[in-house]
Parts: C-alpha cells; structure tokens; sequence
C-alpha cells in the first residue's frame, strides 16, 4: 500500500529552484531516506509535506488522499508527525511530560471535563501516561522519563523527540537529521529505535546526512541534486550509481 506519493512537486523561491519535479511514493511498512549534498531541496521538501510550505506545482497524496494545501495541524491528525533539525524539548518539563505533550491532538477531554474531573478524564489521562511510558520504552529513553528535558544527554533527547512525535499516532513519521550531532554509540541506540518504531507499524521517511546509517536502515533512498530527484532504490543500488557517486557519495566511498 503506498502511504505517501508526490507528483511534479516544485517549490521556487525567486530565481531558485529548490524542489524541482519532484515524484516519489513511500510504501506501508518501509524505511525511506532522502539524501543529497546541502542545498539538494531536502529540508524544503519536508516543508512541502508536512504543511509549513505550499509548492508552486505538484501534488502529495496521503493514503490515497491529496494534503495538498493543508495547515500543519491538519496533516498532523490525519496521520503525518515529523521532527526537526534542531532538538525543542520543554526543558522544564520531565520527559514524560514532553511526550504527554504530543498527545494533544489524540486526547478528546476539553477544558470543562478537565476542571471538573470526571471519571472519564481522569481515565484517558492514565491512558496517555501509559502510552507516554510504552513509547518511550519503545525508543530506549524510558529510564530517563522523570528526569527534566534540561537533564538528559544530546542523544537522548533526539530519541524524546522521536516518542513524542509518535504520540500523535502518526502512520506516517518523517525524521529531519535525527543523527546530527550523535557520536557513535548514540547514532546505534537511533538506529535500534528506528527499526523499533518499523516492527511496530510505523512507516519512515528519513532525512540524513549519516550515510553509515542510511545504507544500514533504509529499504529505498532517494537521491536529490539541485531540486532533482537523480536516483531512487534500495542501498546497495544506490551505492553504485555513477551520478549518485558524482553528486554526493564520491567522498564518502573514498574515505570509507
């Protein structure tokens, strides 16, 4: 079943082309990456997806569906969460709070029910500390939950945010460089996330510049250049085309 589909996707800005003819599907169950050299069209291409930037042409389709012209908060409830480049906790706030906070889109009590706590509010906030707790199990941050978002290590954080963008129950998550800035050990904790989050029926669409774990996670990457798509496919496909090898990877095999 394709999740996610673009077609024709454009998006200028003056003389800049920084998505150009852009068609792509995702597929239920898969992780996909975006690659490219920096001014490839990625981030403005998440932008695109997810609402906070509308195309000049082209259409996104979301189970079926055009989202084409949709508020943030509209893709958001109807299945769509994404991260961000730059890690936004609440640093007061535990880290299970930060992920109780990704819920307000799921949690149906107003602000009436709220202050007269009934029953049934009283039930869906024990739900929702329990699903805070199970995804944050999840992503391997559980032990961290009471301690404030200040507190915790870079990496951690990075998997925080992962928790509470799921906490919208999203079927489609799109991360934004959740590797930057991760040594080592802390890039194979994400990465153990990530096929955590895939087992549990989450379909990934993955912004990264870590090329270690792209080739590690992905089951089809796609390769932008300029605002082009150049390339589309399974990692070790990608790895041997020469126009990838020219616009991106050259260096990298090289150091390798």
């Amino acid at each position: 079943m394709t999740v996610l589909a673009t077609r024709g996707l454009s998006r200028r800005f003056g003389g800049l082309v920084a998505v150009d003819d852009v068609s792509f599907d995702v597929h239920a169950g898969m992780i996909k990456a975006l690659i490219g050299p920096n001014g490839a069209g990625k981030s403005t291409l998440f932008n695109l997806l997810t609402g906070f930037d509308r195309p000049d042409a082209g259409d996104i389709s979301f189970l079926g569906a055009s989202i084409l012209g949709w508020a943030p908060h509209r893709v958001v409830r109807a299945g769509i969460a994404r991260t961000f480049q730059n890690t936004q906790l609440f640093d007061e706030m535990t880290v299970a709070e930060n992920v109780l906070v990704g819920m307000h889109t799921c949690l149906r009590a107003g602000f009436a029910e709220g202050s007269l706590r009934l029953p049934a509010t009283k039930a869906s906030e024990r739900a929702a500390v329990e699903q805070a707790c199970r995804l944050l199990r999840l992503v391997g941050a559980d032990r961290f939950a009471d301690s404030p978002g200040a507190d915790v290590p870079h990496g951690v954080r990075r998997l925080v945010e992962i928790a509470r963008a799921l906490a919208s129950n999203p079927k489609l998550l799109l991360l934004d460089e959740p590797a930057a800035g991760l040594n080592n050990a802390e890039t194979h904790a994400l990465a153990t996330c990530l096929r955590r989050i895939q087992a549990d029926g989450t379909t990934i669409l993955i912004v990264e510049h870590d090329m270690g774990l792209v080739m590690e996670i992905s089951d089809e990457i796609i390769v932008l250049d300029r605002g082009r798509k150049i390339a589309e496919g399974p990692p070790l496909l990608i790895q041997k085309d020469a126009a990838v090898i020219e616009a991106y990877l050259g260096e990298v095999i090289a150091d390798a």
